[in-house]
Protein backbone atom coordinates (compact mmCIF):
# COMPACT_ATOMS: atom_id res chain seq x y z
CA UNK A 1 0.00 0.00 0.00
CA UNK A 2 1.47 3.37 -1.10
CA UNK A 3 1.41 6.52 1.25
CA UNK A 4 -0.94 9.36 0.47
CA UNK A 5 0.45 12.77 -0.52
CA UNK A 6 0.07 16.10 1.65
CA UNK A 7 -3.25 16.40 2.07
CA UNK A 8 -5.06 19.85 3.06
CA UNK A 9 -6.56 20.77 6.72
CA UNK A 10 -9.55 20.88 6.52
CA UNK A 11 -11.23 23.01 9.37
CA UNK A 12 -15.26 23.31 10.58
CA UNK A 13 -15.91 27.16 11.25
CA UNK A 14 -18.12 26.20 13.89
CA UNK A 15 -16.83 28.69 16.87
CA UNK A 16 -15.35 26.53 19.79
CA UNK A 17 -13.96 28.67 22.19
CA UNK A 18 -12.57 27.08 25.33
CA UNK A 19 -13.16 23.29 25.24
CA UNK A 20 -12.21 21.26 28.36
CA UNK A 21 -11.56 17.18 28.40
CA UNK A 22 -10.26 15.74 31.78
CA UNK A 23 -7.95 13.08 30.85
CA UNK A 24 -6.81 10.79 34.12
CA UNK A 25 -3.33 10.37 33.48
CA UNK A 26 -2.93 13.89 34.63
CA UNK A 27 -3.46 13.04 38.15
CA UNK A 28 -0.97 10.24 38.67
CA UNK A 29 1.92 12.65 39.14
CA UNK A 30 0.47 15.01 41.42
CA UNK A 31 -0.57 13.08 44.11
CA UNK A 32 3.08 11.44 44.73
CA UNK A 33 4.65 15.31 44.70
CA UNK A 34 2.39 16.85 47.50
CA UNK A 35 2.80 13.94 49.71
CA UNK A 36 6.76 13.74 49.57
CA UNK A 37 6.99 16.87 49.84
CA UNK A 38 4.85 17.08 52.93
CA UNK A 39 7.10 14.67 54.70
CA UNK A 40 10.16 16.40 54.27
CA UNK A 41 9.94 18.56 57.22
CA UNK A 42 10.17 15.25 59.23
CA UNK A 43 12.60 12.52 57.78
CA UNK A 44 14.31 12.06 55.21
CA UNK A 45 12.78 9.70 52.22
CA UNK A 46 13.53 5.80 51.64
CA UNK A 47 15.09 5.37 47.98
CA UNK A 48 11.53 4.01 46.75
CA UNK A 49 9.78 7.63 48.15
CA UNK A 50 12.34 9.53 46.86
CA UNK A 51 11.09 8.33 43.24
CA UNK A 52 10.71 10.87 40.38
CA UNK A 53 8.10 13.03 41.20
CA UNK A 54 6.92 13.55 37.70
CA UNK A 55 4.88 11.12 35.22
CA UNK A 56 7.08 8.57 34.33
CA UNK A 57 8.35 8.85 30.15
CA UNK A 58 5.56 7.08 27.92
CA UNK A 59 5.26 7.38 24.07
CA UNK A 60 2.49 8.27 22.08
CA UNK A 61 1.16 4.95 21.48
CA UNK A 62 0.21 5.08 25.36
CA UNK A 63 -3.47 4.54 25.39
CA UNK A 64 -3.98 7.98 27.55
CA UNK A 65 -1.57 9.76 25.30
CA UNK A 66 -2.80 8.60 22.04
CA UNK A 67 -6.53 10.22 23.30
CA UNK A 68 -4.71 13.46 24.01
CA UNK A 69 -3.33 13.07 19.99
CA UNK A 70 -6.57 12.37 18.63
CA UNK A 71 -7.98 15.42 20.06
CA UNK A 72 -5.18 17.56 19.37
CA UNK A 73 -5.54 16.65 15.94
CA UNK A 74 -8.86 17.08 15.90
CA UNK A 75 -8.71 20.58 17.23
CA UNK A 76 -7.31 21.80 14.35
CA UNK A 77 -8.78 19.68 11.81
CA UNK A 78 -12.39 20.31 13.51
CA UNK A 79 -12.32 22.96 15.68
CA UNK A 80 -13.50 20.44 18.52
CA UNK A 81 -11.81 17.90 20.75
CA UNK A 82 -14.44 15.27 20.26
CA UNK A 83 -12.94 13.33 17.29
CA UNK A 84 -15.33 10.27 17.38
CA UNK A 85 -17.56 12.57 16.60
CA UNK A 86 -15.63 12.70 12.85
CA UNK A 87 -16.81 9.42 11.31
CA UNK A 88 -19.18 10.59 9.29
CA UNK A 89 -17.52 13.73 8.27
CA UNK A 90 -17.42 13.96 4.23
CA UNK A 91 -17.20 17.22 2.21
CA UNK A 92 -15.21 18.64 -0.58
CA UNK A 93 -12.45 21.26 0.64
CA UNK A 94 -11.72 22.38 -2.56
CA UNK A 95 -7.68 21.50 -2.43
CA UNK A 96 -7.94 19.65 -5.18
CA UNK A 97 -7.91 16.34 -3.47
CA UNK A 98 -11.93 15.60 -4.29
CA UNK A 99 -14.01 14.41 -0.75
CA UNK A 100 -12.09 14.51 2.74
CA UNK A 101 -13.67 12.30 5.31
CA UNK A 102 -13.87 10.50 8.41
CA UNK A 103 -11.72 10.77 11.74
CA UNK A 104 -8.56 11.65 9.78
CA UNK A 105 -9.49 13.22 6.06
CA UNK A 106 -9.39 10.05 4.05
CA UNK A 107 -9.03 11.80 0.77
CA UNK A 108 -10.52 9.78 -2.67
CA UNK A 109 -8.35 11.93 -4.75
CA UNK A 110 -5.06 10.46 -2.44
CA UNK A 111 -5.68 6.57 -2.14
CA UNK A 112 -6.78 6.41 1.16
CA UNK A 113 -9.84 6.39 0.93
CA UNK A 114 -9.57 4.02 -1.52
CA UNK A 115 -7.92 1.57 0.52
CA UNK A 116 -10.02 2.33 3.57
CA UNK A 117 -13.25 0.91 1.49
CA UNK A 118 -10.84 -1.53 0.33
CA UNK A 119 -10.09 -2.98 3.83
CA UNK A 120 -14.05 -2.09 4.84
CA UNK A 121 -14.94 -4.17 2.13
CA UNK A 122 -12.78 -7.11 2.98
CA UNK A 123 -14.34 -7.55 6.28
CA UNK A 124 -17.64 -6.42 5.44
CA UNK A 125 -18.47 -7.43 2.17
CA UNK A 126 -22.44 -6.13 1.65
CA UNK A 127 -21.59 -2.59 2.80
CA UNK A 128 -23.44 0.39 1.72
CA UNK A 129 -19.80 1.65 0.32
CA UNK A 130 -18.79 -1.15 -1.53
CA UNK A 131 -20.41 -0.25 -4.84
CA UNK A 132 -18.33 2.67 -5.15
CA UNK A 133 -14.91 0.76 -5.63
CA UNK A 134 -14.80 1.15 -8.73
CA UNK A 135 -15.70 4.62 -8.83
CA UNK A 136 -13.40 5.02 -6.11
CA UNK A 137 -10.42 3.32 -8.09
CA UNK A 138 -10.92 6.14 -11.13
CA UNK A 139 -10.78 8.87 -9.47
CA UNK A 140 -7.89 8.23 -7.32
CA UNK A 141 -5.22 10.92 -7.82
CA UNK A 142 -8.01 13.47 -8.89
CA UNK A 143 -10.38 16.40 -7.79
CA UNK A 144 -13.10 14.50 -9.51
CA UNK A 145 -16.71 12.76 -7.92
CA UNK A 146 -17.42 11.12 -11.05
CA UNK A 147 -19.04 7.89 -10.32
CA UNK A 148 -19.61 9.17 -6.60
CA UNK A 149 -22.16 11.94 -6.78
CA UNK A 150 -25.38 12.30 -5.92
CA UNK A 151 -25.29 9.52 -3.14
CA UNK A 152 -21.65 9.00 -1.78
CA UNK A 153 -21.68 11.15 0.87
CA UNK A 154 -25.29 10.32 2.16
CA UNK A 155 -23.38 6.69 2.07
CA UNK A 156 -20.71 8.04 4.10
CA UNK A 157 -22.72 9.05 6.37
CA UNK A 158 -25.04 5.80 7.00
CA UNK A 159 -21.61 3.78 7.14
CA UNK A 160 -20.27 5.67 10.04
CA UNK A 161 -22.98 4.06 12.28
CA UNK A 162 -21.75 0.85 11.20
CA UNK A 163 -19.25 -0.08 14.07
CA UNK A 164 -17.15 -1.72 11.42
CA UNK A 165 -16.26 0.79 9.51
CA UNK A 166 -14.95 2.87 12.96
CA UNK A 167 -12.62 0.02 13.37
CA UNK A 168 -11.88 0.22 9.82
CA UNK A 169 -11.27 3.88 9.71
CA UNK A 170 -9.15 3.36 13.41
CA UNK A 171 -6.88 0.91 11.64
CA UNK A 172 -6.38 2.57 8.62
CA UNK A 173 -5.49 5.54 10.57
CA UNK A 174 -3.01 3.62 13.06
CA UNK A 175 -1.43 1.91 10.02
CA UNK A 176 -0.97 4.88 7.76
CA UNK A 177 -0.46 7.74 9.93
CA UNK A 178 -0.06 6.51 13.76
CA UNK A 179 2.02 3.73 13.95
CA UNK A 180 4.74 4.75 11.49
CA UNK A 181 5.38 8.24 13.14
CA UNK A 182 5.54 6.58 16.45
CA UNK A 183 8.15 4.05 14.94
CA UNK A 184 10.42 6.71 13.32
CA UNK A 185 10.19 8.89 16.82
CA UNK A 186 11.18 6.20 19.10
CA UNK A 187 13.88 5.52 16.25
CA UNK A 188 15.01 9.11 16.43
CA UNK A 189 15.04 8.73 20.50
CA UNK A 190 12.30 11.71 20.63
CA UNK A 191 9.59 11.50 23.38
CA UNK A 192 5.87 11.58 23.80
CA UNK A 193 6.11 15.59 22.41
CA UNK A 194 8.18 14.71 19.33
CA UNK A 195 6.04 11.62 17.97
CA UNK A 196 2.89 13.50 17.84
CA UNK A 197 5.01 16.34 16.18
CA UNK A 198 5.54 14.00 14.00
CA UNK A 199 2.17 12.11 13.65
CA UNK A 200 0.63 15.91 12.85
CA UNK A 201 3.44 16.34 9.69
CA UNK A 202 1.74 13.02 8.65
CA UNK A 203 -1.83 13.46 9.19
CA UNK A 204 -1.74 17.07 7.37
CA UNK A 205 1.81 15.63 4.57
CA UNK A 206 1.40 12.59 3.91
CA UNK A 207 4.62 10.45 3.51
CA UNK A 208 5.26 10.64 -0.36
CA UNK A 209 8.43 11.84 -1.65
CA UNK A 210 7.62 15.10 -2.36
CA UNK A 211 9.60 18.01 -1.03
CA UNK A 212 6.77 18.88 1.59
CA UNK A 213 6.43 15.39 2.41
CA UNK A 214 7.21 14.26 5.99
CA UNK A 215 10.63 12.01 5.04
CA UNK A 216 11.17 15.38 3.45
CA UNK A 217 10.71 17.65 6.70
CA UNK A 218 12.50 15.14 8.71
CA UNK A 219 15.63 15.55 6.31
CA UNK A 220 15.25 19.13 6.43
CA UNK A 221 15.06 19.33 10.24
CA UNK A 222 18.11 16.66 10.43
CA UNK A 223 20.34 18.98 8.03
CA UNK A 224 20.30 21.87 11.08
CA UNK A 225 20.27 19.48 14.72
CA UNK A 226 20.71 16.02 15.31
CA UNK A 227 18.36 13.62 17.06
CA UNK A 228 18.72 12.44 20.55
CA UNK A 229 19.08 9.22 18.74
CA UNK A 230 22.67 10.48 17.50
CA UNK A 231 23.43 12.45 20.20
CA UNK A 232 21.90 15.60 19.93
CA UNK A 233 19.60 17.54 22.44
CA UNK A 234 16.04 16.64 21.69
CA UNK A 235 14.89 20.22 22.45
CA UNK A 236 17.25 21.75 19.85
CA UNK A 237 16.01 19.02 17.49
CA UNK A 238 12.11 19.55 17.63
CA UNK A 239 12.58 22.71 17.16
CA UNK A 240 14.60 21.95 14.16
CA UNK A 241 11.67 19.58 13.10
CA UNK A 242 9.11 22.14 13.72
CA UNK A 243 11.12 24.94 11.61
CA UNK A 244 11.09 22.48 9.12
CA UNK A 245 7.37 21.57 9.28
CA UNK A 246 6.38 25.75 9.57
CA UNK A 247 8.57 25.81 5.57
CA UNK A 248 6.60 23.17 4.36
CA UNK A 249 3.16 24.24 5.28
CA UNK A 250 3.85 27.74 3.85
CA UNK A 251 4.65 26.09 0.49
CA UNK A 252 0.64 25.53 -0.35
CA UNK A 253 -1.95 28.16 0.28
CA UNK A 254 -3.94 25.45 1.74
CA UNK A 255 -1.84 25.21 5.42
CA UNK A 256 -0.52 29.00 5.88
CA UNK A 257 -1.59 29.16 9.04
CA UNK A 258 0.55 27.53 10.82
CA UNK A 259 -0.95 28.06 14.34
CA UNK A 260 -1.17 24.50 15.08
CA UNK A 261 2.35 24.60 15.22
CA UNK A 262 3.13 28.50 16.74
CA UNK A 263 0.66 28.03 19.33
CA UNK A 264 0.01 24.59 19.93
CA UNK A 265 2.86 22.36 19.28
CA UNK A 266 5.51 24.79 20.14
CA UNK A 267 4.23 26.27 23.48
CA UNK A 268 4.40 22.66 24.70
CA UNK A 269 7.93 22.56 23.61
CA UNK A 270 9.07 25.71 25.44
CA UNK A 271 7.19 24.77 28.42
CA UNK A 272 9.37 21.53 28.17
CA UNK A 273 6.85 19.08 28.27
CA UNK A 274 7.95 16.54 26.21
CA UNK A 275 5.97 14.32 27.73
CA UNK A 276 2.99 16.12 26.37
CA UNK A 277 1.52 15.70 29.92
CA UNK A 278 -2.11 17.72 31.11
CA UNK A 279 -2.94 20.22 31.56
CA UNK A 280 -2.15 21.08 28.27
CA UNK A 281 -3.45 24.80 26.79
CA UNK A 282 -3.28 25.94 23.83
CA UNK A 283 -4.53 28.00 20.26
CA UNK A 284 -5.27 26.74 16.73
CA UNK A 285 -6.97 29.25 14.47
CA UNK A 286 -7.16 31.36 17.64
CA UNK A 287 -9.82 29.19 19.27
CA UNK A 288 -8.55 28.73 22.42
CA UNK A 289 -8.43 24.73 24.02
CA UNK A 290 -7.64 22.83 27.21
CA UNK A 291 -6.88 19.44 28.23
CA UNK A 292 -6.75 18.95 32.62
Amino acid sequence: MHAPPKRAARRNTRPVRITVIAVGLALTAIPVTAYAGGLSHQAAPTPAAAAPKTAAATGLDDPAKKEIAMQLVSSAENSSLNWKSQYKYIEDIDDGRGYTAGIIGFCSGTGDMLDLVELYTERKPDNVLAKYLPALRKVNGTPSHSGLDPNFTKDWVKAASDSAFKKAQDDERDRVYFNPAVKQGKADGIGTLGQFAYYDAIVMHGDGGDSTGFGSIRKRALSKAKPPSQGGDEVTYLNAFLDARVWAMKQEEAHEDTSRVDTAQRVFLKKGNLNLDPPLDWKVYGDSFHIG
